[in-house]
């Protein structure tokens, strides 16, 4: 592979300080990472707290036994307001791709974490629709699968790039069958799009792990390092996308609906 041709290229003590620098790198990945994930946690919860009530004067709409939508709760998942909600996070993860260059690492990191905030309360209608038992247990068995298929990527040997068109294609796809099925509504179609994402973003994890590491070899040789700070963000928002999506569509599988 490339980058180990790159890294033999270098003298030892050269070598050594770019394997000191990429733990560094990966452990500054996986910590933004688990900031942002933490911040999506707490921001879908409280979210949720404010949309339900059990308290049926102060609801405007029944939603379950002895569980009412407030007027906020009503607004944010039932109004046309849950259309923007629902995007939002979208549109800001194809701003923040076109915007990172001109942003300072700073800038880019406090993106991220609003990122964050409108992916938890895109995400809030879980603790609605699911037990919290289930969502606790797909979010550990979520975790456990993770660390593994991104230790795979940090560790192997075989070159996983060739992966990334085909699953590029495949994840576009399952977007527009995503929103088809916003529509439509079938049910074959939405178990037919949970298997391929969770397939898809499993395949993803390993990959981008890999490119995360590939690329700050790349960037370090050449002593990039402004770069390498913007690089971290981006690694831990690719990684950030890869576990959401995985628990989302494997919470579709093992969550137990209220």
């Amino acid at each position: 592979m490339a980058q180990y041709e790159t890294v033999r290229g270098v003298g030892v003590g050269a070598r050594a300080q770019i394997d000191e620098g990429l733990r560094a790198h990966m452990n500054k990945v996986y910590g933004l990472m688990s900031v942002a994930m933490l911040i999506t946690g707490a921001a879908a919860w409280a979210i949720s707290g404010l949309a339900v009530t059990s308290d049926a004067a102060a609801g405007v709409a029944q939603i379950g036994a002895n569980k009412y939508l407030t007027d906020f709760g009503y607004a944010l998942y039932a109004s046309p307001l849950k259309w923007v909600v629902m995007f939002l996070p979208l549109v800001l993860v194809f701003a923040f791709s076109a915007m990172i260059n001109r942003l300072s690492a700073s800038a880019a990191q406090l993106f991220f974490y609003v990122y964050a905030v409108a992916m938890g309360v895109s995400i809030s209608s879980i603790f609605l629709v699911f037990t919290a038992t289930s969502i606790a247990q797909t979010f550990l068995i979520t975790a456990i699968a993770f660390a593994g298929l991104s230790l795979y990527g940090y560790t192997t040997k075989r070159d996983l790039s060739g992966m990334g068109t085909f699953l590029m294609m495949g994840l576009i796809g399952l977007v527009v069958a995503s929103i088809v099925n916003i529509f439509i509504a079938s049910s074959a179609l939405s178990f037919a799009v949970s298997v391929i994402g969770v397939l898809i973003f499993a395949g993803l994890t390993a990959y981008d792990t890999q490119n995360i590491k590939n690329t700050y070899i790349e960037h370090a040789v050449h002593g990039d390092q402004e770069w390498l700070g913007k690089a971290a963000i981006m690694g831990a928002l690719s990684l950030y996308l890869d576990f959401i999506n995985l628990f989302m569509f494997l919470l579709q599988f093992m969550g137990n609906r209220e």
